[in-house]
């Protein structure tokens, strides 16, 4: 079982290169990094774990700009976006930002995208919340197009353009491994674009019968990504290991560099513990 660690890189915390050499130090398998591009002022769409939304929801770094920093100074740590907003994301472009990301950390980058949660922020980027679902169908369909064709071209309700060419195509082919982010709602849309899930779910209990519902509708070796959300210790990890969990990411709080690097060696000498 892999474990890596997903989060959020900001100003006012640990810098991307030095964190993704810190994890690669420590034998940490993977880096994901979690995308706002803002947070309206005036928001009425609640935070779901409640209370006001942290400062590190309008302060994180653009993670595709982060990442090719960790590409630079890694050579075997997994790198994935948790996740990119695909619905606020213009695709020709990011398009072009996950094949180039592939290209320069030599086929190590994991692409997991959702549809978004923060209506107003949606909003902003000229999409309509009541029909993101649909968007971000046609984008991602529209991107593998142009990772997977000469000459690309896409005819849609929400996204329209005639045969273009675009370059660097991924180094993994067809393209990255596509994770979706959310819940069973999504199972259909997983299956369709034959990706992974990137579940959230905050316990292993919660975890083995959404896969379980996962599994009845996308194919019994759909692969998973599991976030998970609780305390990182050995004891709750062990439960995913005996799970047959492939890759678990945990949560690792937005800080400085002393105080990350501290809480890294603490995460190190607790997954030493399992079994």
């Amino acid at each position: 079982m892999g474990i890596g660690v997903l989060t959020f890189v900001t100003d006012e915390g640990i810098g991307p290169v030095e964190l993704a050499g810190a994890l690669e130090e420590r034998g940490f398998e993977s880096l994901f990094l979690a995308e706002h591009s803002h947070i309206p002022v005036d928001t009425k769409t609640p935070y779901p774990s409640g209370g006001p939304i942290p400062p590190k929801y309008y302060r994180t770094l653009d993670p595709f700009v982060a990442l090719t920093a960790a590409a630079a100074v890694t050579q075997n740590l997994l790198l994935g976006t948790g996740i990119a907003l695909v619905v606020q994301r213009d695709p020709i472009h990011t398009a072009k930002e996950v094949a180039s990301l592939d290209v320069v950390s030599r086929g190590r980058f994991r692409f997991g995208v959702g549809v978004g949660w923060l209506r107003e922020e949606i909003t902003n980027h000229g999409v309509n919340p009541a029909v993101r679902g649909r968007v971000v169908d046609e984008r991602l369909d529209a991107m593998m197009q142009i990772w997977t064709q000469e000459k690309a071209e896409f005819h849609g309700e929400f996204v329209d353009f005639d045969p273009i060419y675009s370059w660097p195509k991924p180094v993994q082919q067809p393209y990255p491994p596509l994770y979706l982010g959310g819940g069973p709602a999504g199972f259909k849309r997983i299956a369709r674009l034959h990706a992974g899930w990137l579940s959230m779910t905050p316990s292993v209990q919660e975890l083995s019968p959404q896969l379980e519902q996962l599994r009845e509708v996308a194919g019994p070796e759909v692969p998973s990504i599991n976030f998970h959300g609780g305390e990182p210790t050995a004891k709750e990890l062990q439960g995913y290991l005996d799970f047959g969990a492939e890759h678990i990411l945990v949560d690792l709080p937005t800080e400085p560099r002393d105080e990350t690097l501290r809480y890294l060696d603490g995460l190190q000498a607790e997954f030493a513990k399992l079994a």
